[in-house]
């Protein structure tokens, strides 16, 4: 699945335009590297987005199509720093 509509499945960004965005813009990392919208997510990739002064880091659980809102969280794990 493409990053941008993984990003926005498990409702890490809740728009699939602005997750393209932010991959353009190289605020999106996948396993430490900065990563297009076109890249594709595989269970266990790291992911670190920086929205602003926050940072986001998650490690992909599962890649599924759909996911309903209470299924969203657990396709990724948040991590800490």
């Amino acid at each position: 699945m493409r990053l941008d509509k993984y990003l926005k499945v498990s409702r890490l960004i809740k728009r699939r335009t602005v997750a393209n965005e932010a991959c353009d813009a190289g605020r999106v990392l996948v396993n430490g590297g900065v990563a297009r919208a076109s890249y594709n997510v595989k269970e266990g990739d790291l992911l670190e987005i920086h929205l602003g002064e926050r940072v986001l880091k998650a490690k992909v659980l599962s890649v599924t199509e759909y996911a309903k809102k209470e299924e969203a969280s657990g396709m990724y794990q948040m991590l800490e720093d």
